[in-house]
């Protein structure tokens, strides 16, 4: 039951739109799907280790 709770906790509520190269974002979309993950998932953890790295305390 925590599972549940703690998924409600971490609710995605915004987005962010960007333009790209079509051929960048089909091949980008297929290596994801070859590494059986999803480029949103791969997106959000890029996000994630980029405000690790780089933000302030």
């Amino acid at each position: 039951m925590a599972k549940k709770d703690d998924k409600k906790a971490t609710k995605k509520d915004s987005q962010l739109v960007l333009r790209l190269d079509k051929a960048e974002r089909d091949a980008f979309v297929d290596l994801c799907k070859d590494m059986d993950t999803s480029a949103a998932r791969e997106i959000r953890r890029f996000i994630r280790d980029f405000i690790k790295e780089n933000g302030t305390d």
